[in-house]
C-alpha cells in the first residue's frame, strides 16, 4: 500500500477547441439539476428527455401520436422557422464543447442544428428568457442521424442557459453540455462552503481507476441514488491503492471531511487516507502534500464524517487514496477560502461575465 502521498498527476486540461472537451462533466445533467425549461413544440416526444443522464434507448412502443421515442421530437414543419429548446444549466460555467446525439433517430432527425447562451442572475421566467440577450455558442451545423454529434465550442463566457435550435424540425435524443463550472462567488460568502463540490468549481484532476464509476459523480451535487452514482474502481490484484485528486475550487482551509460509502456493500474500501497540496507549492513535488487525514478505517454503506485540524493550512488539492479498492458515492470537503482564494473566485467569475 501507499503510506505516504506522492504527486498527483493531472488529467490533460480540456481547451476550447479540443475534441477531449468529453472528459469535462455535464453542465446541463439532470443529475445536476439541469432541466428543459421551455420548447416551442414536443408533438411527439417530451423535451425533458433531452438532459437524462443515461444513453438514449431504444423503444418499440406506439403511441397515440405515432412512434414513441427516448428523446424530444417536434412534429413536421409545414411554415417557415425552426425549432428550439431552452435548457437551464445546472452548474452554470464555460462551455468547451457539445453532444448533440441522435440515437434511434434515422428517418426524423433534426439535420441541423445550432447552440445559443445567455448569462442571467436569478430565477427568470419563460417570458424573461425569451427577453434575454443570447448569444452564439455553436453555428449551424450538420447532424448525422442515429449518432453522437460532437461540436467544440469556443467561448469565454460563463452561461446559465444554453438554447437548442434545430432546423427545421426533427428528433434530438440528448444534448451534453461539457464544460468548467464557474460559481457566483456572491454564493459562496456567507459562510464554510463544499471547495470541493462540481457546481462550486472543483474538478477531478487525476485518477487511478475508474473502471464502474466515473470520478466526476464523487463531487457531484446532491446523494448518490445507488451504487452506479458513485466512483468505483476494478479489482486490485497487486499491493498498492487506488486514489483520486481533486481541484479545490480555490485555494482553501478544509475543516470537515465528508467520505460517504452509501450503497457500497461488499465493494466499500477498508480504509481511506486524504493529503492536500499546500497553497503556493508545485503539485508535483512530494513535499507540497501534508497529510490532512490519516488512514482511517471505513464501514460499507455509511456517512464519515470528519472534523479535520482548524490549524491546517491552505491546500489547492486533495488526494483521496482508498485501501485497497472499490468504491464511494461522495466525497464533501467543507471549509473557507484563504485570502488568495477568496481573490481567485472573484477574478474566475469577473473574466467570465459579459461585458457591460
Amino acid at each position: 500500500m501507499t503510506d505516504n502521498p506522492t504527486p498527483a498527476q493531472d488529467a490533460p486540461a480540456a481547451q476550447a477547441g479540443d475534441p477531449r472537451f468529453t472528459v469535462l462533466p455535464d453542465l446541463a445533467s439532470r443529475s445536476l439539476s439541469g432541466a428543459v425549461v421551455a420548447a416551442n413544440d414536443e408533438f411527439f416526444a417530451e423535451k425533458e428527455n433531452l438532459v437524462l443522464p443515461w444513453p438514449a434507448a431504444p423503444v418499440a412502443d406506439f403511441g397515440h401520436k405515432g412512434k414513441v421515442y427516448d428523446g424530444w421530437e417536434t412534429r413536421r414543419r409545414r411554415e417557415p422557422g425552426h425549432d428550439w429548446a431552452v435548457v437551464r444549466l445546472g452548474a452554470p460555467g464555460r462551455v468547451h464543447g457539445v453532444v448533440i446525439d441522435t440515437a434511434w433517430f434515422t428517418g426524423n432527425f433534426a439535420p441541423y442544428a445550432s447552440l445559443d447562451g445567455a448569462a442571467i442572475d436569478g430565477y427568470p421566467s419563460v417570458a424573461e428568457l425569451a427577453a434575454a440577450p443570447w448569444f452564439p455558442l455553436l453555428p449551424r451545423v450538420d447532424l448525422r442521424g442515429g449518432s453522437a454529434n460532437s461540436f467544440a465550442v469556443d467561448s469565454p463566457l460563463r452561461v446559465t442557459h444554453v438554447r437548442l435550435n434545430i432546423f427545421p424540425d426533427g428528433g434530438v435524443a440528448r444534448l451534453r453540455v461539457h464544460g468548467v463550472p464557474i460559481a457566483d462567488p456572491r454564493l459562496l460568502a456567507v459562510g464554510p462552503f463544499d471547495l470541493a463540490a462540481l457546481e462550486n468549481g472543483g474538478r477531478i484532476t487525476g485518477c487511478s481507476n475508474e473502471f464502474y464509476g466515473t470520478p466526476h459523480q464523487l463531487i457531484s451535487r446532491g446523494l448518490a441514488a445507488d451504487m452506479g452514482g458513485g466512483w468505483e474502481t476494478a479489482r486490485r490484484r497487486d499491493d498498492s491503492n487506488d486514489w483520486v485528486t481533486v481541484g479545490l475550487a480555490c485555494a482553501g482551509v478544509v475543516a470537515l471531511a465528508e467520505l460517504d460509502t452509501s450503497y457500497f456493500l461488499g465493494n466499500s474500501p477498508g480504509a481511506a487516507r486524504l493529503s492536500g497540496c499546500v497553497e503556493g507549492a508545485d503539485p508535483a513535488q512530494l513535499g507540497s502534500w501534508t497529510e490532512l487525514l490519516p488512514m482511517t478505517r471505513l464501514q460499507p454503506d455509511t456517512p464519515h464524517r470528519f472534523v479535520l485540524s482548524p490549524d491546517g493550512p491552505g491546500v489547492t488539492g486533495v488526494r483521496l487514496d482508498v485501501y485497497p479498492d472499490g468504491g464511494m458515492a461522495r466525497l464533501r470537503l467543507w471549509g473557507r477560502p484563504t485570502v488568495e482564494g477568496r481573490e481567485q473566485l472573484d477574478r474566475t467569475w469577473l473574466d467570465a461575465l459579459l461585458a457591460p
